[in-house]
């Protein structure tokens, strides 16, 4: 994968009907001209937080970021209230959408999400994952735990969560509507999270599964969840490399696009397309 270039195209927004009440947004870069692309889950900040990512890699791939029903305003059918769930809706909207050999990136609660879509990938849509700053699993040891946001004010939680300050939302900036949507986004959020709210007991153990590639990227400087956290998702996989991202917090693909974009090409070219040339 070479460098992005600069040019780049605004994405196309559609609402895709899965049935039983269940409607996904999902914003489109780029076209689909081969059969794959990429899928792009967003964490608890909702999917502005990929739309960098989606963007650049559109330059190479068909990229698709769909909205967790219930966040930013779209609608959420009573029944939709896990990770399971919205794991089975993305492979159902892979389905929709015919494609194959998708590499799903997520980050946050996006990553548990990717996780458990491979546990569950029975048409091998999924060729590859990426997981950034992924939560989901429980840590085996207590200082190495997922910080709970809702413990905490939201300034303190965006202090964590980005190691350059210029990148920190400014709530004093917001209109009460921008506060608002914002506190049903983390309500939803909850929601999914469920009892555990940043993880299923059970994910671990039940990783080794997952036989695909997998790329764990992790922002060093992530107060969220930690990087020793991150080694041992990585280390949970059988078939998976982890990358340090530094300077950058829970959400590298904002602070440090760049070089999350190296290790995403890198991890395509050393260890997707060498798999699937053997």
């Amino acid at each position: 994968m070479n460098a992005p270039t600069t040019t780049h195209t605004s994405p196309t927004t559609r609402t895709v009907e899965l049935g039983d009440g269940l409607s996904l947004t999902v914003a489109e870069y780029g076209s689909d001209t081969e059969g794959t692309g990429v899928l792009l889950l967003h964490g608890g900040a909702g999917p502005r937080t990929m739309a960098g990512l989606a963007t650049a890699l559109s330059e190479h791939v068909y990229a698709i970021t769909p909205t967790h029903p219930g966040f930013d305003g779209t609608p959420r059918p009573g029944w939709c209230d896990s990770v399971s769930d919205l794991a089975v809706a993305y492979l159902d909207l892979l389905d929709s959408l015919d494609l194959t050999g998708v590499m799903v990136i997520g980050n946050s609660i996006g990553g548990w999400i990717a996780a458990e879509m491979a546990l569950r990938d029975t048409r091998g849509r999924i060729g590859a994952l990426t997981l950034l700053n992924a939560v989901g699993i429980h840590a085996h040891m207590q200082a190495n735990q997922v910080i709970d946001p809702r413990t905490l004010p939201p300034q303190a939680v965006t202090k964590l969560s980005f190691a350059n300050a210029a990148f920190r939302p400014d709530f004093s900036t917001f209109t009460d509507e921008q506060r608002a949507a914002a506190a049903a986004n983390q309500q939803t959020l909850a929601v999914y999270g469920g009892p555990g709210f940043t993880y299923d007991p059970k994910l671990r153990g039940r990783l080794h599964r997952i036989t695909l590639p997998v790329l764990v990227a992790w922002g060093e400087e992530d107060g969220i969840a930690n990087v020793t956290y991150g080694r041992g998702y990585a280390e949970s996989f059988p078939n998976s490399r982890f990358v340090p991202i530094p300077e950058a917090g829970h959400f590298p693909q904002t602070e440090q696009l760049g070089q999350t974009l190296e290790a995403i090409g890198d991890f395509v070219d050393t260890v997707v397309k060498r798999g699937l040339a053997d």
